[in-house]
């Protein structure tokens, strides 16, 4: 195992409407091979993430070489996948699936701004697997764990800073300063995405079609 797989980020569990309102991105120094970070709104860092969902649409938008675009649909919205000459792998499995398909997307977030200045949120895959049904609907719910967890230590550093205990001083998150300081929706947005998600399950139950959850 190579130094980089040692120290390789940890992929985060995003769903699809956290990730794109995840638009502000950073660095932890200046080095010039430090991460790059995607703040997600529920207050924590992602250099890489873990999506699932079922693969819509592909598309090869490339004009001198092949660069494929993906779409990428959980319960909560759309992943746009890119990728190409870089990411030979990722780039066939998209050539090569016809859609609708069940995927899983190991990937890295990245930003551009717009003309009009709207920044939008895409992810360059470091690997897509074609998946079944019971992978992704195991995904959704580990998913919404996780985003629980989130929410959960978010409002309880906010719920601390009103109103810290007489005579202690209340706990640190950077994560989630930065989050409320670069951000305007509020966490209470996620955890409604996390209920659609689980209920998206109940609706599908008994499906094999990756149809039913676009």
């Amino acid at each position: 195992m190579s130094q980089s797989e040692l120290t390789r980020e940890v992929a985060r569990r995003v769903f699809a409407s956290e990730f794109n309102d995840s638009t502000y991105t950073f660095k932890e120094s200046d080095d010039e091979r430090a991460p790059n970070y995607a703040l997600l709104p529920t207050g924590d860092r992602a250099n890489r993430v873990f999506v699932a969902g079922t693969l819509t649409e592909t598309e090869d938008v490339g004009d001198e070489s092949e660069y494929w675009r993906g779409r990428v649909v959980d319960p909560t919205g759309t992943f746009f996948v890119y990728a190409g000459q870089y990411q030979p792998e990722a780039a066939s499995v998209l050539r090569d699936t016809e859609p609708p398909a069940y995927v899983s997307v190991v990937g890295k977030p990245r930003t551009y701004e717009t003309d009009d200045g709207t920044v939008n949120v895409s992810l360059r895959p470091e690997s897509i697997s074609v998946v079944d049904d019971a992978t992704r609907d195991r995904w959704v719910v580990e998913t919404a764990e996780r985003t629980l967890d989130r929410i959960e230590a978010f409002e309880q550093w906010e719920a601390e800073q009103e109103a810290p205990e007489s005579g202690s001083t209340a706990p640190t998150n950077e994560y989630a300063e930065m989050a409320r300081e670069r951000y305007d929706s509020p966490v209470v947005n996620y955890r409604n995405d996390v209920i659609q998600a689980l209920e998206s399950l109940e609706t599908v139950e008994g499906s094999d079609d990756p149809e039913a959850t676009v």
